[in-house]
C-alpha cells in the first residue's frame, strides 16, 4: 500500500489509535485540553508537523477543548499519512497532558 491508497474504516481500526474516530472518511480526535493556553501550545505543534509532513489537518481551537480533523483530500479519504500525523498528534496530546474526551 502507498501512502496515496486510500483505508477502509476496518484498516483504520487495526491501526490502533486510540482517541480517534472514523466518520465522514476522515479522521477525528476530540482532546480535552483543560484550558486555551495548552490548546494554543499543541495547535501550534501540530502545524510544525503538518508543514514538515505537507499535511495538514483541519483544526477547531475552542475553549477548553480542540477538534482535530485528518483527512488526504487530494485522494478522497483517509490514508497512511492521516495515521502518521495522528500518531505525531497523540503524542504531542500525551506531552501535554491532554486526554482525549
Amino acid at each position: 500500500m502507498t501512502d496515496d491508497s486510500t483505508l477502509t474504516d476496518e484498516q483504520f481500526a487495526q491501526a490502533g489509535l486510540p482517541g480517534w474516530t472514523w466518520r465522514d472518511d476522515a479522521i477525528h480526535a476530540h482532546l480535552e485540553t483543560g484550558d486555551f493556553a495548552t490548546g494554543l501550545r499543541l495547535v501550534n505543534r501540530i502545524g510544525e508537523a503538518a508543514e514538515e509532513m505537507n499535511h495538514h489537518p483541519d483544526l477547531d481551537l475552542r475553549y477548553p477543548h480542540l477538534d482535530v480533523t485528518l483527512s488526504s483530500h487530494d485522494v478522497g479519504g483517509v490514508t497512511e499519512r492521516d495515521v502518521a500525523l495522528a500518531r505525531a498528534i497523540s503524542e504531542y496530546a500525551a506531552d501535554e497532558g491532554v486526554g482525549s474526551g
